[in-house]
């Protein structure tokens, strides 16, 4: 993983670029991925791929001394600035020019063209200290870039289980010249990946790594309605290198499987974390996934202090960091594997006390003297929660929603699948 961050960080993985190329090529040679071209023809939703752009020249000269090199870092330039030569004064100049507010020496990420690609302006990213420093007079500008249709590229992997429904990982690759974010859920994703290369599952197990939020919304809507309903949720990596908490940010509708299954999962190896509702603790490609219909959980380290700049770089990667989220994730895939998979194939409500099926639980009529069992109120909750199910999802997470031993809730689910009501797979 450190490697991969190592050699990969350094590259402008703008969305369409010869440095995101680079790292889809890179990436094949780790993993057998599978890569998904769009091209630059196809729209969806009001959403364009950006041509590709690659920077060769931008530098602010004064007095013929160069003031700055915008291509020292893969920040230095506004992502998908357009060119420009000429001479401007200082106060035009500063209208180009974007410096980060929270730290006078970092590189601020300026990453809005990329989704905006028809409207579009010349400038820098540079550090604060050098912003201040600059004196009144004239400037010669000088941005030279590459451009042409752009390609954008999605990686997939699957390690096949024995069923198709599958778990979707999923990583940002994109964000040039930063290591945690994106990149560093891309790796916990690709070693999670490696480990179960040769183990048999019953699930399937997806790891698609793509430009953040329109590579989510190419990918899904590339999909038949067949191929989205195969998968059942999904764990989005977010900056999982930093030295920095734990966090597990719910899905829209909490309560999924993936959720209970890092929390499982952290529980057991000892380690602190914290959970939020959706949108809580992070806002990224998750409600792309989830406006399909898939929930999605985020599984990251945020917030860090060294977001969206070039402080992001290897110096914060923690490997200890890398190695737990990794563990996380495969104790999660360890705790999935444990429990069958519910999938109803009814609608609406089943008489259950009719005694073609026999299912109706009966927890007691207080009004008649009945001594009422806690045991048997929680049985009624799981039979009133079947007919509710619009995904499949996992007996232990039905037990837990309702306080019951897996054991227990299987039993009771065993009959509802000899009467046809449910599949437990």
């Amino acid at each position: 993983m450190m490697q991969v961050l190592e050699d990969l960080t350094p590259l402008n993985r703008a969305v369409c670029s010869l440095g995101y190329d680079q790292a889809t090529d890179y990436l094949r040679e780790v993993l057998p991925f599978r890569t998904i071209s769009v091209p630059s023809t196809y729209e969806h939703n009001g959403w364009v791929i950006p041509p590709s752009w690659d920077v060769e020249e931008a530098r602010i000269t004064k007095d013929g001394c160069t003031v700055y090199d915008g291509t020292q870092h893969p920040l230095g330039v506004i992502a998908l600035s357009s060119n420009f030569s000429g001479t401007v004064g200082l106060k035009e100049l500063q209208k180009h020019l974007y410096f980060d507010h929270r730290d006078e020496d970092s590189i601020p990420f300026h990453y809005r063209q990329q989704f905006r690609s028809w409207s579009r302006d010349w400038g820098f990213c540079m550090p604060k200290r050098l912003f201040d420093q600059l004196a009144p007079g004239d400037y010669e500008v000088e941005i030279r870039t590459r451009e042409a249709q752009g390609t954008l590229k999605i990686l997939e992997y699957k390690h096949q289980g024995s069923l198709d429904l599958t778990i979707a990982l999923g990583g940002n690759l994109d964000h040039a010249g930063v290591a945690n974010d994106g990149l560093a859920g891309c790796v916990v994703g690709i070693e999670a990946l490696r480990r179960l290369r040769g183990r048999r599952t019953r699930l399937t197990y997806s790891l698609i790594l793509s430009p953040g939020i329109i590579g989510s919304e190419f990918y899904l809507a590339g999909l038949n309605q067949a191929g989205r309903s195969q998968i059942l949720e999904g764990i989005f990596l977010e900056m999982l290198g930093s030295a920095t908490p734990l966090a597990i940010q719910e899905s829209r509708q909490s309560q999924s499987m993936t959720f209970h299954a890092l929390k499982a999962g952290l529980d057991g190896m000892g380690l602190r974390y914290r959970t939020g509702p959706f949108e809580s603790i992070i806002v990224n490609d998750e409600y792309v996934w989830e406006n399909y219909g898939i929930p999605m959980v985020s599984f990251s380290r945020f917030p860090y202090s060294e977001y969206h700049s070039s402080r992001d770089s290897m110096e914060i990667i923690d490997k200890a960091s890398l190695d737990e989220a990794v563990e996380a994730l495969i104790a999660a895939v360890d705790w999935l594997e444990a429990s069958p998979i519910v999938v109803k194939k009814f609608e609406g409500n089943i008489c259950l006390s009719n005694p073609r099926y026999d299912l109706y639980v009966d927890y007691g009529q207080v009004a008649l003297g009945d001594a009422l069992s806690d045991h048997q109120r929680r049985m009624r909750c799981l039979m009133d929660l079947v007919p509710s199910l619009v995904r499949p999802t996992s007996v232990k997470v039905l037990a837990d929603r309702v306080g019951l031993a897996q054991g227990s809730a299987l039993e009771y689910l065993q009959l509802w699948a000899a009467k046809g009501l449910i599949d437990l797979l």
